[in-house]
């Protein structure tokens, strides 16, 4: 069963006004043509890129990140990060907050997503995460092995994989416990001694006088309604990504062990008011 966090404090669905369905159409309008852009751009690359070099991409990711950074831009929102990227071998673990979470972990590193499978089946999300190359994963014991093979083949060609160990979205005002079965696949004799984990801390601002709260989505929320109230804030936030320093898989004695110093890593990059579970 899919773990999903809830609240009963869910911030107000106030109505939209006149002048944010104006956002709406020109934001909506922009950020459409531009993600179909990426999709085209994508699909044409990826038949060649295939061919000639298999599960590595060259081209492709780089086109993800442009798509994501121009998204930002549209949207009006500001983008910040800090710390350094990885370069080495292994996967990236961040809070979840948000469908925005894709845009903003996008935006600056090249990484590929590890996700629930019943998100391939999302009209729009499901396609784009499709072609950008998204692992789908299904909690069902019985995949376990399977999914473990893919793991280990994507890793060693070299992918980034950025999975949310939370298991859920929350509010982000806070930091849910990391749960630990993905871990496992970086513990196996062709994975330990090669990779790394780096931890990432994800910090939305909401837009001056808005619920804090505000970019948030979780619990029984409804894509739709959430993402028309982004578009059609006249005031935006921001995002702010922080890279924390990547540990060696082969450092910790166990998946509980990297999962639990990961958490607390991601937890401490939060505001102090926001480290609590």
């Amino acid at each position: 069963m899919n773990f999903i966090w809830n609240s009963g404090d869910v911030p107000p669905d106030d109505p939209i006004p006149p002048l944010g369905w104006v956002y709406v159409v020109l934001r909506g309008g922009i950020l459409s043509f531009v993600l179909t852009s990426g999709v085209v751009a994508t699909v044409l690359l990826r038949g060649p890129e295939r061919v000639l070099y298999g599960l590595h991409r060259p081209w492709t990711p780089f086109i993800t990140q442009w798509v994501c950074r121009i998204a930002f831009m549209v949207l009006g929102m500001r983008f910040e990060s800090r710390g350094t990227p990885m370069k080495t071998a292994g996967a990236v673990v961040s809070n979840h907050a948000s469908w925005l979470d894709i845009f903003a972990l996008n935006a600056r590193k090249r990484i590929y997503f590890v996700s629930k499978s019943e998100v391939a089946g999302w009209p729009g999300i499901g396609t784009l995460a499709r072609i950008t190359g998204t692992v789908f994963i299904n909690r069902d014991p019985r995949e376990a092995k399977r999914q473990k093979d893919m793991f280990e083949s994507r890793l060693l060609a070299g992918h980034k994989l950025l999975f949310f160990p939370e298991g859920t979205s929350t509010d982000n005002m806070r930091v849910l416990p990391f749960k630990s079965a993905l871990f496992q696949a970086f513990f196996t004799p062709d994975l330990r001694h090669e990779m790394y984990i780096q931890p990432v801390s994800l910090i939305y601002t909401a837009p001056e006088g808005a619920d804090a709260r505000f970019y948030g989505w979780w619990g029984d929320m409804e894509f739709g309604p959430h993402l028309l109230r982004v578009l059609a804030s006249a005031r935006q936030g921001g995002v702010k990504v922080v890279y924390h320093p990547p540990e060696k898989v082969d450092e910790f004695a166990s998946r509980k062990d990297l999962a639990a110093h990961v958490e607390r890593v991601v937890r401490q990059g939060m505001p102090p008011e926001r480290r609590m579970s």
